[in-house]
């Protein structure tokens, strides 16, 4: 099954529809759940008659169905009451702590890095990238999330993934200039950290068949920027799975119906795959070639991040976001 929230000026939360598999068509669900976070909290009641309206959706006879326009979705969630960002990919976080000259942190591979990033709003996938100080170093970052239903407190890895009620991508925008600051001052992210955009549509594990294995979804994540390749690292290489990140957010906490968990950027050490986000690209280019080449954002660039199956449908929809300058 395949949701999303289309945009409504009156309402923040937007309006629930349901999707069809070739993401041509939706249909307005209101009278079963009227946003995505009210489905979320009634899951085992709606998914009966949302995937009944799915399936004759995607068969062509649906009543009140209307053509897909995808710069007319929100975010799944325009907010939500928790998004935790982990950082599951072990490559990733040895270029990052090498940009910053920071030491590897000892439990490396054995305890997921995560933060709690801002949630009372989140940029729509196609919405342009806010930038009021292009010091501050903005960068994309490609990433996977899930959305979970109620995880109870002390959840065990093993059983945590039973959890997870819908899947999506991430633009997790990063401002690279702001952060070694903030966490040198020993508080964690805040300003290094704006909004960020997640795809237009959101799947339950189901439709993504055989590519969902030991909780990760392994394809490749797309990654445009400035409409030119920049990389396609195989999403599957999370050194934690899914249900490692949700049992670590809920360690000391129980987690609510549409909490979101990140699975943090994409990374392979497969250079040919290029990568998810600027930075690497620079620490890459500093370690292979002496010198960083790749400037950070700049007004007018665009990044657009995708993720397609086998039979090269895309799953999510399209992120494309350009940056623009915002006066203060």
């Amino acid at each position: 099954m395949k949701l999303g929230t289309l945009q409504n000026d009156s309402k923040i939360d937007g309006d629930l529809v349901v999707v069809s598999k070739d993401n041509k068509w939706a249909v307005k669900v209101g009278n079963i759940a009227p946003t995505m976070q009210a489905a979320l909290e009634n899951w085992d009641k709606v998914t009966s008659d949302l995937s009944g309206l799915y399936d004759s959706l995607n068969s062509g006879d649906c009543e009140g169905k209307f053509a897909v326009d995808e710069t007319k979705f929100h975010s799944p969630l325009p907010r939500a009451y928790q998004w935790a960002d982990g950082s599951a990919y072990i490559h990733h976080i040895k270029l990052v702590r090498k940009s910053r000259n920071a030491a590897l942190p000892e439990t490396l591979e054995t305890v997921p890095l995560m933060y709690q990033g801002g949630s009372d709003h989140f940029l729509t996938p196609k919405q342009d990238i806010p930038q009021i100080d292009f010091s501050h170093g903005t960068d994309f970052e490609g990433e996977v999330a899930v959305i979970v239903g109620d995880v109870p407190m002390g959840v065990k890895e093993e059983d945590a993934a039973q959890y997870i009620k819908l899947v999506m991508i991430v633009n997790d925008v990063s401002l690279r200039g702001l952060i070694p600051a903030e966490l040198k001052a020993g508080f964690g992210f805040f300003h290094g950290k704006p909004p960020t955009a997640f795809s237009p549509f959101a799947v339950t594990i189901d439709e993504l068949g055989d590519a969902w294995k030991g909780s990760r979804l392994h394809l490749p994540l797309s990654v445009a920027y400035n409409d030119e390749f920049f990389g396609n690292a195989d999403a599957g290489a999370m050194h934690f799975n899914f249900g490692q990140l949700i049992s670590h957010a809920a360690r000391t906490r129980p987690l609510k119906a549409g909490t979101i968990i990140g699975s943090g950027t994409v990374s392979n050490e497969d250079m040919e795959r290029g990568s998810s986000c600027l930075l690497e690209r620079r620490m890459l280019e500093k370690i292979h070639e002496g010198v960083i080449k790749t400037p950070f954002m700049k007004e007018g660039d665009k990044v657009k991040i995708e993720m397609f199956n086998e039979k090269n449908e895309n799953i999510f929809g399209t992120i494309e976001q350009k940056v623009t300058k915002v006066e203060v």
